[in-house]
């Protein structure tokens, strides 16, 4: 009966040992992986903290959004999503005219010019 008892212990101890640990599977990555990693996060960052201005969250709530909804829906986003949002504030004038505002601009300042001077 005592010799019993120990085999069993024995097997027990043995197959905790045995299945109780997890096998980790370690691989390279390569530079573009990891950096779009971090850079996705940057991005997420960048665009929550214009969303955290207080002219933005005015703007917001005089559209009739609240700016919590606004958060949580760019951390649904996907990363590509938030990536091209953030490209877009980048380059998005602020406050400035496009090109084709400052041609109107030019145009109607010579036609103005044109006849005001004209004798």
């Amino acid at each position: 009966m005592r010799s019993m008892k120990k085999m069993t212990c024995r097997a027990l101890v043995v197959s905790l040992l045995a299945l109780s640990f997890q096998t980790a599977g370690a691989g390279m990555i390569g530079a573009d992986q990891a950096a779009s990693a971090g850079a996705a996060q940057t991005d997420r960052g960048t665009v929550l903290s214009f969303l955290n201005r207080a002219e933005t969250a005015a703007q917001l709530q005089a559209q009739g959004i609240d700016p919590s909804l606004a958060r949580e829906r760019v951390a649904a986003m996907t990363d590509q999503e938030v990536r091209t949002l953030a490209q877009d504030m980048q380059t998005a004038p602020a406050g400035a005219m496009s090109d084709w505002a400052w041609v109107a601009v030019i145009a109607i300042t010579a036609a103005v010019w044109y006849f005001y001077f004209r004798k």
